[in-house]
């Protein structure tokens, strides 16, 4: 299997996604934000498409809405009640932009379902540099802020008394959130304290991202649907071994 050059290349890409996601995963799951994660993709595709169809690369098009949805979904809802619908605002304002820029970019529908679904097995080696240098940032970024982040979450009027900006902390996350949420949530199944269910979701996220691309290898079938699959038995077998 890893004879292949798209094999390594979809292993190194999913490593590397894989070991943020479980990471960030944590955070997430602790600030009751996976609803958030989810949005990010569908927001993503609208930028991705957007950018597309003016010619530029489509990655720098995602990273560009997903943060400006990072800091409308921070400012618009720093509290716990005002998230999911700050989050549910600019998740239809992004899917109502997506479904525009996919009409007007039907000459190119392969490139835009492309956008939409993605494939692991297709990465090429620039992707694979550019994932590496946004994944570095983004460790830095959570490791600049967890210890405010943590308190924001777990405390936060009394970390709002401290002087804490619940607004900055949230705006700042949210900029690092992406679809992460199966490893994270399973972690905290199995384990209550945090640097052991960071270790622990960061290792179930690359077990099931190499584990699905080798089933897709073998298969034949997407490598989407066992990366998932792989995530949702981990998440119930943890869930259902803490109810045992």
């Amino acid at each position: 299997m890893l004879e292949y050059d798209f094999m390594r290349s979809a292993f190194m890409a999913g490593g590397i996604v894989a070991i943020v996601s479980g990471a960030v995963g944590c955070f997430l799951i602790l600030r009751n934000l996976t609803f958030a994660g989810h949005a990010m993709s569908h927001i993503g595709f609208a930028g991705a498409t957007g950018s597309a169809l003016i010619g530029i690369n489509p990655l720098w098009g995602l990273l560009a809405f997903t943060l400006a949805a990072a800091v409308a979904m921070g400012a618009l809802g720093e509290r716990w009640r005002g998230r999911d619908v700050a989050v549910g605002i600019i998740l239809s304002l992004a899917l109502g932009l997506g479904v525009l820029f996919l009409y007007v970019y039907t000459s190119h529908a392969t490139q835009a379902t492309a956008i939409l679904f993605g494939n692991i097995l297709g990465v090429e080696r620039e992707t694979i540099w550019a994932l590496l240098g946004l994944s570095l940032v983004s460790l830095a970024a959570l490791a600049g802020i967890a210890r405010p982040l943590l308190f924001a979450t777990l405390s936060p009027e009394l970390a709002e008394a401290k002087g804490v900006s619940l607004r900055l902390v949230s705006v700042l996350f949210l900029a690092i959130v992406a679809l992460m949420v199966g490893p994270a949530a399973a972690a905290m199944r199995l384990t209550t304290r945090l640097h052991s269910g960071v270790a622990l979701a960061v290792l179930l996220a690359l077990a099931e991202t190499w584990s699905g691309i080798a089933l897709a290898y073998a298969t034949d079938w997407p490598p989407t649907f066992w990366i998932v699959l792989t995530s949702c038995a981990v998440y119930f077998a943890a869930t259902m071994s803490r109810a045992a």
